[in-house]
C-alpha cells in the first residue's frame, strides 16, 4: 500500500512519541510512504522554526525519510481541486503515485475525503482501518 504523511503528520511523528511516531513505525515496517521535496523542505522549515530542532538534525530527519520513503514528483492539479492553493502539491503527488492513503491532520485536505482514488483520513482514521484488517 502507499501512503503519503503530510506535513503535520511528520512534525508531529519526530516532535512527539505519540499517535503519529506510531503510525509512522507503523508505515515504515509495512507500507511504502510517499515524499515529495516540497513536503520534505516544508518538514525540515517546519522542524527547525516550530519545533526548533538544530539544523544539522533536522537534515538527518530529511536523509533519514529519504532514505525510508520514495520522493516523487508530482501531476498538475487544477487550483479548484482544493480550498488551500498549498495543498495541491499534496494532491499531485497523490494523483501521481496512485496513493492509497494521504493521512493528514489538515482540515482542507480532509474535508475532500477523497481525491482521485486516493483516500484522505486523520491519523486516527488511519490506525483504525489498519487495526481492525488485523
Amino acid at each position: 500500500m502507499k501512503i503519503i504523511l503530510d506535513t503535520n503528520i511528520l512534525i508531529a511523528a519526530f516532535a512527539t512519541q505519540g499517535l503519529c511516531h506510531a503510525l509512522m513505525e507503523l508505515c515504515l515496517d509495512r507500507f511504502e510512504i510517499i515524499l515529495s521535496e516540497e513536503i520534505l523542505k516544508e518538514t525540515s522549515l517546519n522542524l527547525h522554526q516550530k519545533i526548533q530542532l538544530p539544523e544539522p538534525q533536522c537534515q538527518l530527519i530529511i536523509q533519514f525519510l529519504k532514505m525510508h520513503s520514495t520522493v516523487s514528483v508530482l501531476d498538475e492539479v487544477d487550483a479548484s481541486a482544493c480550498r488551500d492553493q498549498s495543498d495541491l502539491h499534496v494532491l499531485g503527488l497523490a494523483s501521481h503515485t496512485s496513493a492509497d492513503f494521504i493521512i493528514t491532520g489538515d482540515q482542507d485536505l480532509l474535508e475532500l475525503g477523497r481525491y482521485k482514488d486516493t483516500q484522505i483520513v486523520t491519523p486516527r482514521t488511519f490506525w483504525t482501518l489498519i487495526k481492525d484488517k488485523g
